[in-house]
């Protein structure tokens, strides 16, 4: 099985996800990643969130290696546009991937991010 490419790479810098406001996507960490790019920004999460399902999708069904390196990915994908909660949730899957709670969180982070995704593209 082809290997789930991820199109938007976390930053090289470091930094600290700053709150925000509860959502599920950090919008001023995005736009800033973005360079205040509206059509970039819609571009980037519509892509986001496509391969964060997908991942959900999949992630059940792959060797612990599989599945591993899926998680470690996506959390740098997530950093990338925002999605601090998904991030986290994928990294604790990457350290625990046999963990059933570890991939119940991370099913439902991204549940939440693609939820607000689809909000904010209505």
């Amino acid at each position: 099985m082809a290997a789930l490419n991820i199109a938007f790479e976390a930053p090289e810098i470091s930094f600290q996800p700053r709150p925000s406001g509860g959502r599920p996507i950090d919008l001023v960490h995005l736009a800033r990643q973005t360079g205040g790019d509206k059509s970039l920004e819609t571009e980037v999460l519509a892509l986001f969130a496509r391969q964060a399902r997908e991942a959900v999708a999949r992630i059940g069904n792959l060797d612990t290696k599989a599945r591993t390196e899926l998680a470690h990915r996506l959390s740098g994908a997530a950093k990338g546009v925002g999605a601090f909660d998904v991030a986290r949730c994928a990294a604790l899957v990457e350290t625990k991937p046999r963990s059933p709670g570890a991939i119940a969180a991370f099913a439902k982070a991204v549940i939440d991010a693609d939820t607000f995704i689809a909000g904010l593209m209505r």
